[in-house]
């Protein structure tokens, strides 16, 4: 997903948090016997290759589990720019989805490729204008494949330093409170701005993080210590350890929301339990954005992985994703469906329960 949460820029309740935190926090890329067995699924996609063939074909199949995906700048030699210690990536539940999407809008490429963005949840997507294409791929056998909640994010990080008193327990339970409390019209995007100070509106519009859109001291003071980006001339393990060694405002929630931001691509959309979200309109529901519902703008599982060059994947292929022009995607808020021409029956109707996708 790189370039998710470019540096210019469910209904989350505690039912749902607990659901999400039952799921095995660490998955392994199986052994030679487990991949076997997972591929004897009658019909479903097992190779990088036969996914292209389905993409090209515009069939809608059911997908491996040991097949990954992740959206990338065209050109990139790594699944994320090199500074990043971990690149994001979806698994078959996204990868069937997006078989869906070219199936229902094969004839109108930007709505496959800025859904795509969408659905992992890119913001600031009427404006996007990098050249971006599809990764899909097998892991080298044991690779460690987590789940990217708060709590995933701060045992990594003591697994890696140690206990340096950085990330305070006290603090880290607030953010993952305050992420774990929304009410049923409330999404992530507020629970940033309670966090962080960060205007919701702000945001949305693309606007940089600063005292003007009312972030927080902490939070500023945080990403200032981390140092430079990894996508631009940072590293995230030492922009890690620069927040440990430079920081001296309050360790609470604002300064470890703002550290994961800066160092691992943790933005204001993310939900903190494993689910992708934006608050553009779902593609796969026929309504309106303004007409949705929180729980309607979740989409797929997300996963984090060892950043990697491709040259290093067992198997992979690239699809090239056409994102049309700028400024000429309304279907981002109007909604990407309309009556379909096949016989009647609505895109959400014609690939199933929209709001059962993750």
């Amino acid at each position: 997903m790189n370039l998710k949460h470019p540096p210019a820029a469910r209904k989350s309740s505690l039912a749902v948090a607990a659901c999400l935190l039952a799921l095995t926090m660490t998955w392994a890329a199986p052994s030679d016997s487990t991949r076997a067995a997972a591929q004897t699924r009658a019909g479903c996609i097992s190779t990088p290759d036969e996914y292209l063939s389905a993409w090209n074909n515009r069939q809608i199949r059911c997908v491996s589990p040991l097949l990954f995906a992740t959206t990338y700048s065209r050109g990139s030699t790594t699944l994320y720019p090199s500074g990043f210690w971990y690149a994001w990536g979806v698994s078959n539940t996204n990868l069937e989805r997006y078989l869906t999407l070219r199936g229902l809008y094969g004839d109108d490429p930007p709505k496959v490729g800025i859904g795509i963005l969408s659905y992992v949840g890119f913001p600031d997507l009427e404006s996007y204008d990098t050249p971006t294409d599809l990764a899909v791929y097998t892991l080298p056998q044991d690779t460690q494949v987590q789940v990217p909640s708060f709590e995933t994010w701060f045992r990594i990080l003591d697994q890696e330093f140690g206990n340096t008193g950085a990330y305070p327990l006290a603090a880290q339970i607030d953010l993952v409170l305050a992420y774990s409390r929304l009410r049923p019209n409330e999404d992530v995007v507020g629970a940033f701005q309670t966090v962080t100070g960060c205007r919701r509106d702000a945001l949305l519009r693309g606007q940089d993080l600063s005292p003007k859109i009312g972030c927080n001291r902490d939070f500023l003071g945080a990403i200032a210590a981390a140092g430079p980006s990894p996508y631009t001339t940072g590293e995230s393990k030492s922009c890690f350890q620069n927040f440990a060694s430079r920081y001296r405002g309050a360790k609470n929630a604002a300064a470890m929301r703002g550290v994961l931001y800066q160092c691992q691509d943790v933005g204001y959309l993310n939900t903190g339990v494993g689910l992708g979200y934006n608050t553009y309109a779902n593609p796969f529901i026929c309504k309106p954005a303004a007409k949705q519902t929180v729980l309607q703008k979740y989409t797929g599982r997300e996963f984090i992985l060892p950043n990697m060059a491709f040259n290093d994947l067992p198997s992979y292929v690239n699809i090239e994703l056409d994102l049309g022009k700028p400024f000429n995607r309304g279907f981002l808020h109007s909604g990407y469906c309309r009556i379909s021409d096949r016989g009647g029956a609505s895109a959400g109707s014609a690939s199933g329960s929209a709001s059962g996708s993750g």
